[in-house]
C-alpha cells in the first residue's frame, strides 16, 4: 500500500464518537526519512508512561503532548519526557484537542481496553498514524472498524503486539517455515500469576480524575473506589480479562506460528475460583481454538496461581511431527528432535526475567516494535503488526472469551472468523455505548 499518494479532502466530513466540532488536520507528508515525527501519547498512567519515554529516546521523534483524564499521570509523564527531550510537551485532558495540531502526526493509545479502538478509529479520522495498545479492540466489531478506519483514511496502525517485531521471534518463524520440527499442528499458550483479591465500594469520583472522560465510550456507571488504574481488566464493562490482557500476545504468536487465520470451532471452560469478590472475568481458563488446515491451538491462563508450565511463567510450545520448539515470552527459543535431544538454542541476553511486569516487556521487544512503527510512518509500508493481523489475532481470544460467557462451543465461519447459527454468542459481537460515542466510520 502506497500512503505516499494519500490525497488531501478538506471536505470530508468526521463521523461518530464525540468528534462533533474538530477540524481535519493537514496530513503527514511522507517520503523523507529523515523528517522528525510528532506524537501525542494517550492514557499514561503506566504502560503509557512507558511508551512515552520510549519514543522520546527514538531517533527524530518528539513528544508534543501528553493525555490522561487522571492529572496526576499526566504531571509525571510530562516531567519524565521533559527529562529525556529539549521540548517539554503539553498536557491534554481530552486527547482529541491534541489532535487538533496540525504538527503532530502520530497519536500513542495506551488506554483501557473500551477505549483501544475507539480512541484509534478517532486518531486516523483526524488524519494521524496510530499505535495502539493491545487488544485492538474490546469486541469482535470494533477491530472490523479499525481497519475499515486505517484503510479509508490511510493510515498505518500498529497493534502493540511487540513480538512480532522481536529478530529472534521472526528467526523462530522463519525456521518453522523451512521445516525444522517438520509439519507443526499445534501450539500451546499459557501465562501465569499470582494476582490477590478485587474489592469495590462507591466512592466520590477523585478530584485528579475526570471519569466522565475516563469512561467515554462505555455506558456511565457510577464510580467505585478500587476499579481504576488496573482493576478494570477485570469487568466486563471495560476490560477483557486475562485472555485478552495477556494471551493476545502469546496467541499471535501462534497463529503467526501456524499459519492460520481464521478459526472454524473455539470453547472455552474455567471461572473465578481464587477468591470470593468482585472479579467477573474468569482467573482461571482455557481456550481451544480448532482451524479447517487440521491446527489446535490452545490458551491456559491461572492469574492467581504462580506455578510455572514448562518452568516459564509465559510462554508458546509448537508442536511438530519431528520435534518442538519452546518460546518463553522473550525473544529466545529453543528446539528440540522428536527424541527430546535440543537441536537449537537461540538466546537473546537482553530477555527480562520478569515476564509478569504489566508495563515494559522487557528486553528489546518494545524498542524494535516502536521503531517499525515509525519507519512505516516514513516509508508508507505496512507494520509488522498491521491492524488487520492485530484483529484476527485479537479475535481468537474474544471468541474464547465469548464462548465462556455463553457456556458454549461456537462454531465460527472460517472466511472471516464470524459466529455461525448462534444469537447468544452473536450478542458478544458488539456492545452498547453511551449516547455520542458510537463508533462510525
Amino acid at each position: 500500500m502506497d500512503r505516499r499518494n494519500f490525497i488531501k479532502n478538506s471536505g470530508l466530513t468526521i463521523a461518530g464518537i464525540g468528534l462533533s466540532g474538530l477540524t481535519m488536520p493537514s496530513v503527514f507528508a511522507q517520503g523523507s526519512p529523515n523528517k522528525k515525527i510528532v506524537v501525542a501519547v494517550m492514557g499514561v498512567n503506566g504502560r503509557g508512561n512507558h511508551l512515552a519515554k520510549l519514543f522520546a529516546k527514538m531517533p527524530d521523534c518528539e513528544i508534543a503532548y501528553i493525555c490522561d483524564t487522571d492529572e496526576r499521570a499526566m504531571a509525571k509523564t510530562i516531567a519524565d519526557i521533559s527529562a529525556i527531550q529539549t521540548r517539554k510537551p503539553k498536557g491534554e485532558k481530552d486527547f482529541r484537542k491534541a489532535l487538533e495540531d496540525k504538527g503532530v502526526d502520530a497519536l500513542v493509545n495506551a488506554t483501557p481496553d473500551h477505549w483501544h479502538a475507539p480512541g484509534a478509529i478517532i486518531g486516523c479520522a483526524m488524519g494521524k498514524h496510530v499505535y495502539v495498545e493491545k487488544p485492538i479492540s474490546h469486541n469482535p466489531h470494533e477491530g472490523e472498524l479499525v481497519i475499515q478506519a486505517a484503510r479509508k483514511y490511510n493510515r498505518i496502525v500498529q497493534m502493540g503486539s511487540q513480538r512480532r517485531s522481536g529478530n529472534g521471534i521472526q528467526q523462530m518463524i522463519t525456521d518453522i517455515r523451512n521445516g525444522i520440527i517438520g509439519n507443526v499442528y499445534m501450539a500451546k499458550t499459557w501465562y501465569t500469576n499470582a494476582r490477590g483479591p478485587m474489592r469495590l465500594k462507591d466512592a466520590a469520583v477523585p478530584s485528579w480524575l475526570d471519569y466522565d472522560l475516563w469512561q467515554g465510550p462505555a455506558p456511565r456507571k457510577p464510580y467505585q473506589d478500587g476499579l481504576i488504574h488496573y482493576n478494570w481488566h477485570w469487568r466486563w464493562h471495560w476490560g477483557t480479562g486475562e485472555a485478552l490482557n495477556n494471551g493476545t500476545h502469546e496467541v499471535d504468536v501462534a497463529r503467526w506460528g501456524l499459519g492460520v487465520e481464521f478459526p472454524n470451532r473455539v470453547s472455552s471452560l474455567g471461572g473465578r475460583y481464587s477468591f470470593k469478590d468482585d472479579w467477573e472475568t474468569p482467573d482461571t481458563q482455557t481456550i481451544s481454538i480448532e482451524f479447517p488446515e487440521n491446527k489446535f491451538i490452545v490458551w491456559e491462563s491461572r492469574s492467581c496461581n504462580k506455578f510455572k508450565v514448562d518452568g516459564a511463567d509465559r510462554g508458546v510450545m509448537f508442536y511438530g511431527d519431528n520435534g518442538t520448539i519452546f518460546n518463553p515470552g522473550g525473544n529466545s527459543y529453543t528446539v528440540y528432535d522428536k527424541s527430546g535431544k535440543l537441536i537449537k538454542n537461540s538466546k537473546d541476553e537482553t530477555d527480562s526475567t520478569d515476564t509478569t511486569n504489566t508495563v515494559s516487556a522487557g528486553g528489546n521487544l518494545d524498542q524494535m516494535h516502536v521503531a517499525n512503527f515509525l519507519d512505516c510512518v516514513r516509508t508508507g509500508k505496512l507494520p509488522n503488526a498491521d491492524c488487520e493481523i492485530g484483529h484476527r489475532s485479537t479475535l481468537l481470544v474474544q471468541l474464547g472469551n465469548i464462548s465462556w460467557r455463553t457456556k458454549q462451543t461456537l462454531e465460527i465461519d472460517p472466511k472471516n472468523g464470524h459466529i455461525l447459527n448462534n444469537a447468544a454468542a452473536q450478542k458478544f459481537w458488539k456492545r452498547e455505548y453511551e449516547k455520542g460515542w458510537e463508533p462510525k466510520i
